[in-house]
């Protein structure tokens, strides 16, 4: 009677708890993300698992990686948000479960169906550092903890959101500390993006490494990014002269009047640039055509006016035309937003651009329009912006797609997925290749920070062991390598794994914070590192430690589980 008590007690008090944290956390952004999105040696094992008894071994996995990309020695850490949306919502459909009975290499066994029809994520708890911020190889990004059949089946699914978010907002990271933190970074990759799944992720995971907005309407729409964009060449070359213009009235930004003939006013304008003595020598006559859409641009939106000004010659046509419709804009109480380059040389067009600004500020006593934006895009990447820095430019905002959302000098961050412990023994994979040795474990990660408010070194130790004290002398010992080892007094320490996902022990964990929080964590982080970890040349590696006592255990295990071999 005491048992069947028990059981209804804690049947509903799961169940309520579960049905609280699903109503909390909604499902994954993108619905492809579900229990199949997964391969099949995951449901295989489980199987085995089942088989043997095994599947409800209370089992420890670490989500990490071995090396930070593009030659760096730092990562940003994202999609965090999306797993534990995953994890939350993890049901397999009896459609699904169906499939894989009958996809399995022999035939599955209907207790495994039923099996599968219970499986959800009531006993797994998961702890994370928290996204967007900067992690460094080895340290558990997810410490994972649950039955093993279960986690089997999180496994490819938690790897597949992590590894692209972190490496593409990496990647963004890095072009905006090579831009500089006074410069606007707009991200327009989606027609350059892996699929429609690429194109959402990156837009999303852009703006957690610093990118400011974005050209992608549904990212903007799903997540809230700010959007940004314009026109097109195409628009441009589709007029033919202002004649075609025709409804030329606009009214003044304070709508008290109205300027029935917008285009008369703008080729006044223009006649009076090309009548300017300072002016003269720059251009001669501009292309008609491009005028007139640069009018019709104006004519649509007067207060985000923003102009592609290289569809035929920047500085003969396109800066002349943009400044005859800007002075216009002035007249009726508009401010122009700016220019884009699509092409050339984007310093030396600045440059000139800039120069031509100030020059009609100063004829016609505008102020304001010597600092108009200047927007440069045209297949840009880091080291485009770091010769732009070197060779001085005039660029306020730069639009970048292709080599930042497609990742092009990097394809992979390589994450992990691995077995640290299993029913409370600690597990370890061995190679001859050491750096894929695991480190074995439930572990306890923190980052010790030093008297000048940089991170000195991440330091892992056993669960049980007592954390690192500021102002305690802690001995921080390199995984492998006997020699590597140095002492450390932290000024302060910082935690780093924290629960995110608490499964039905009604335990505490954190709530996921908006993506605008996330994007500030990284900026902060960003700015807390030591500069010489975070150049683009020859960057100083990060140290990532252990503690004597794992080291210990670490070594102890190792020679455990190898082999003995004999010579003969």
């Amino acid at each position: 009677m005491d048992g069947k008590e028990n059981g209804t007690a804690a049947e509903p008090r799961w169940h309520q708890h579960r049905e609280a944290a699903v109503a909390e956390i909604s499902g994954p952004t993108n619905p492809m993300v579900r229990p199949l999105l997964t391969d099949l040696y995951q449901f295989t094992m489980a199987y085995a698992y089942w088989k043997a008894g095994k599947h409800k071994e209370k089992a420890v996995f670490d989500l990490f990686f071995r090396k930070s990309p593009f030659g760096g020695e730092y990562t940003v850490f994202a999609g965090l948000e999306e797993c534990i949306r995953f994890i939350a919502n993890y049901k397999l459909t009896e459609e699904e479960i169906s499939f894989i009975g009958h996809t399995l290499p022999d035939k599955c066994e209907e207790g495994f169906r039923d099996y599968l029809r219970k499986v959800d994520c009531s006993d797994v708890e998961v702890y994370a550092v928290p996204e967007g911020s900067v992690v460094f190889p080895r340290v558990p990004l997810l410490r994972v903890e649950g039955p093993a059949a279960v986690l089997q089946l999180l496994e490819t699914t938690l790897l597949n959101l992590v590894n692209y978010a972190s490496l593409v907002a990496t990647n963004a990271a890095r072009h905006r500390i090579v831009a500089g933190k006074s410069k606007l970074l707009l991200e327009f990759g989606l027609r350059r993006a892996q699929g429609p799944d690429g194109g959402i992720g990156a837009s999303k995971y852009c703006y957690v490494g610093g990118f400011d907005a974005t050209s992608n309407v549904l990212a903007g729409r799903l997540f809230g990014i700010p959007l940004r964009g314009t026109h097109s060449h195409a628009f441009i070359s589709s007029f033919m002269s202002p004649d075609e213009i025709i409804n030329k009235s606009l009214r003044t930004s304070d709508g008290s009047n109205v300027c029935e003939d917008f285009v008369g006013l703008v080729q006044t304008w223009l006649k009076k640039i090309q009548g300017s003595s300072s002016l003269r020598s720059i251009f001669g006559g501009t292309n008609q055509s491009e005028l007139a859409a640069f009018i019709s641009y104006a004519l649509a939106f007067p207060s985000n006016f923003l102009a592609l000004v290289d569809t035929y010659d920047v500085l003969r046509s396109g800066v002349p035309n943009f400044c005859a419709v800007a002075l216009a804009l002035h007249d009726l109480g508009y401010k122009a937003v700016g220019i884009r380059l699509d092409s050339g040389d984007l310093a030396y067009l600045s440059n000139e651009a800039r120069k031509f600004f100030h020059a009609i500020e100063n004829e016609f006593q505008v102020p304001g329009i010597g600092k108009t934006g200047i927007t440069a895009s045209n297949d840009l990447n880091e080291e485009t912006l770091d010769h732009l820095n070197k060779q001085g430019h005039e660029i306020d905002a730069f639009g970048i797609g292709t080599n930042l959302v497609t990742c092009y000098s990097q394809a992979a961050l390589g994450c992990v997925f691995k077995l640290v412990e299993i029913n409370n023994q600690p597990r370890i994979k061995l190679s001859e290749d050491v750096s894929k040795v695991s480190i074995p474990c439930k572990k306890r990660c923190f980052r010790l920070y030093g008297k000048e408010g940089y991170p000195l070194v991440d330091l892992m130790i056993g669960e049980n062991e007592p954390p690192p004290q500021v102002s305690e002398r802690i001995l921080c010992r390199h995984p492998f390598i006997e020699s590597k080892r140095a002492y450390v007094v932290p000024q302060r320490v910082e935690e780093l794994l924290r629960c995110y996902w608490s499964g039905s022990s009604g335990g505490e964990r954190v709530e996921l914070p908006p993506l605008k929080d996330i994007r500030a964590r990284c900026m902060e982080q960003l700015e807390q590192m030591r500069p010489d970890h975070m150049r683009l040349l020859n960057p100083t590696p990060y140290k990532v430690s252990v503690s004597a006592k794992l080291y210990d255990f670490i070594h102890f295990l190792w020679l455990s589980e190898a082999p003995v071999g004999e010579l003969e």
